[in-house]
């Protein structure tokens, strides 16, 4: 099974979340990255959602999706069309002998040190969910002392979605 990525356009409104993430747990998808934000209407959020699933069983949860009163549309997001990003902060243990392998790592990945003390630092990478796993490939040698993901977001590169491909 593949991994696919969706974009549910909702309303803005308490419970919705728990409805969408309980409609995939009752049909038996389990969800690897979720995420939520506003959109330009106030009135509509939108939750984009990676999991595993190929064939009628994905379309079964595209219809069941689409069927909610609290959604507006939902979105297919194919890799070939689509750009899909994430933002990882890393805190590293760091001293005086390792840190400037630390941030030759961090420069060649175009990332960000955000804080910074004797002890520690703080990383900001943000790109395609591959670049981050390259990335905590490359300081898996270090002492990492805390990751947080926020999981992938995507957008469609066509000017026209078309949600009838959904």
């Amino acid at each position: 099974m593949a991994k696919e990525v969706i974009s549910i356009f909702v309303e803005n409104q308490s419970n919705v979340l728990t409805r969408i993430s309980s409609l995939f747990g009752r049909r038996g998808f389990n969800i690897d990255s979720l995420t939520v934000s506003t959109t330009d209407d106030p009135k509509i959020s939108r939750i984009t959602v990676v999991f595993e699933g190929s064939g009628q069983k994905l379309q079964q949860i595209l219809t069941q999706t689409e069927k909610l009163e609290i959604v507006k549309e939902v979105r297919l997001l194919k890799k070939s069309e689509s750009l899909f990003r994430e933002l990882l902060l890393l805190k590293i243990a760091c001293d005086k002998y390792n840190r400037a392998g630390i941030v030759q790592i961090v420069d060649i990945y175009r990332g960000k040190i955000i804080s910074l003390n004797k002890e520690c630092m703080i990383i900001e990478l943000t790109g395609a969910p591959e670049k981050i796993d390259g990335f905590l490939d490359m300081v898996s040698c270090y002492e990492i002392m805390e990751i947080c993901r926020t999981g992938i977001t995507g957008i469609s590169r066509n000017a026209i979605v078309d949600s009838e491909d959904v």
